[in-house]
């Protein structure tokens, strides 16, 4: 796979919806963190599409005052839903009125990128490994006590 140049002043905003838990924000944020290391892009900034900050407008004003003059919000979603065809571009709609001049372009979800079967069958595996015993707790269920089988009572 081939990665795009990044041009100079281009940036990237990495959008999840936003949770009330905290620990689900983090997670974004320490998500992007590992992206905006091994990105060729230079600025990079996570947001939360509600209930959180960032925001979609501070993170859009986060790369404006680091030099962006272009602007690529990618949903961190699977499928495109009414977040993506409508929401998502009202939000960045509304923060692009705020810099003028500056261009913003959102980006597709992952929807049937063909990555994601091998993702999909990673934590499969993984949660089948921990479920047997054999494998620790992955990052989202740790300290939950979930990924075990459970039996509906008779």
């Amino acid at each position: 796979m081939t990665h795009h140049e990044a041009a100079p002043g281009t940036a990237v905003v990495v959008v999840d919806h936003g949770s009330r838990r905290s620990s689900s924000n983090a997670m974004l944020e320490e998500l992007v963190q590992r992206f905006a290391d091994q990105s060729p892009f230079d600025i990079v900034e996570a947001a939360h599409m509600e209930l959180a900050e960032p925001s979609i407008q501070t993170a859009f004003r986060r790369c404006v005052e680091r030099g962006a003059r272009k602007v690529v919000v990618l949903p961190y979603f699977l499928l495109p839903g009414r977040h993506w065809h409508e929401d998502i571009p009202r939000l960045t709609r509304e923060a692009a009125a705020e810099h003028p001049g500056v261009a913003y372009l959102v980006a597709s979800p992952i929807g049937l990128h063909p990555l994601m079967l091998g993702v999909m069958q990673a934590r499969l595996d993984h949660c089948l490994a921990h479920a047997a015993g054999h494998a620790e707790d992955c990052e989202s269920c740790r300290g939950t006590g979930r990924c075990r089988f459970a039996t509906a009572a008779p």
